[in-house]
């Protein structure tokens, strides 16, 4: 019933990404929808404005609501706690500026706040624009590494999670040129670590099986195509249960058994040899998890699609599966400590 408010729980604080692309409509749908997709409990952190003028555009009948910590959420409302900078004008869709750069991330700021603070449960993220975000002043490549510096976290790692494949990468935002030089034995250790840990604590499973991806053709075809598997890969691999971690494996064959149901999990060693399988199957409902972090953080898994923001045509299944996500791992973890 529209106007009924609640306290069921801590509020999870969803971050309306750039201004400019389709943040706000997938908000948008997913609040119109809140009884479907799980948005009940939530609340946004942006800009007011924006949301207005993007619920009014998709002519759907949600009031967009004036938030602050601790308030009761109204149901059937979009509850927003508007960011430090107020968008003065109309947003043009599909063309970010340093305006829209600073509300996207003055909210990741604030809604890192509200965890520390214990008013937000967990941090479900939209797409930002890296390079608006630069040119706003903020000195990042993306919101793992901006999440890191927040909160003091010195080693993070980035996991796409869907329910037939899960990745983890060794490395992320580099060109591709270096990844040989930055892959060592500590990273691929510490990526193993970190993922294991994370099956674990965040998806429940007590025997996780994780596959290691090789670097290269054939995982090297035993020096002949390179050696980073004898050098690196295989040596890391080795100080783990056989049980548990396996490879590495031929990466053109490894994420086929994983998808299958051979394994929970694969450890890749760079961004693209992750990222293409893993879209290929969940390009409209895959979540990034951020692990490693004190705090949770779910984020869709797409861009900004500047080229279809305001078109009305933006889907919201990644949004709805990172919420439902969060509520999972915030569930998962509740478990596990008392237990």
């Amino acid at each position: 019933m529209k106007g009924e408010t609640h306290r069921k729980q801590i509020p999870v604080a969803i971050t309306m990404g750039c201004p400019a692309g389709i943040g706000p409509e997938i908000i948008c749908r997913l609040f119109h929808q809140e009884q479907e997709t799980g948005a009940r409990n939530s609340v946004v952190v942006g800009d007011i404005r924006v949301l207005q003028q993007m619920a009014h555009q998709l002519g759907m009948d949600i009031p967009v609501v004036s938030w602050s910590p601790g308030q009761a959420i109204a149901a059937g409302t979009l509850p927003v706690l508007q960011v430090r900078t107020v968008r003065s004008e109309p947003v043009c869709w599909g063309q970010p500026d340093t305006n829209t750069g600073l509300i996207m991330g003055q909210a990741v700021e604030q809604a890192v706040e509200m965890v520390t603070k214990g008013t937000a449960s967990a941090i479900v993220t939209c797409p930002i624009s890296k390079r608006s975000l630069q040119q706003a002043g903020y000195p990042y490549p993306g919101h793992t590494e901006m999440l890191a510096h927040l909160t003091g976290t010195p080693r993070v790692r980035m996991m796409m999670a869907g329910s037939r494949l899960k990745v983890v990468l060794v490395t992320i935002h580099i060109p591709l040129a270096r990844v040989s030089e930055l892959l060592t034995q500590e990273e691929v250790e510490d990526c193993i670590s970190m993922t294991l840990a994370a099956l674990k604590q965040d998806f429940a499973l007590t025997a996780p099986r994780i596959a290691v991806a090789g670097l290269n053709p054939h995982s090297g075809e035993e020096g002949l195509f390179g050696d980073e598997e004898q050098r690196i890969i295989t040596p890391a691999i080795r100080n783990f249960s056989s049980d548990l971690v396996s490879g590495p494996w031929p990466p053109d064959t490894v994420f086929f058994k994983a998808a299958t149901g051979e394994f929970d999990a694969v450890v890749a060693m760079y961004h693209d040899q992750g990222l293409i399988p893993f879209k290929m199957l969940h390009f409209q409902d895959g979540v990034n998890v951020t692990l490693g972090l004190p705090l949770v953080r779910t984020s869709v898994d797409h861009g900004t699609a500047y080229d279809i923001a305001g078109c009305n045509r933006a889907d919201h299944s990644s949004l709805v599966a990172a919420v439902a996500a969060a509520h999972t791992i915030l569930d998962n973890r509740r478990q596990r400590y008392r237990a």
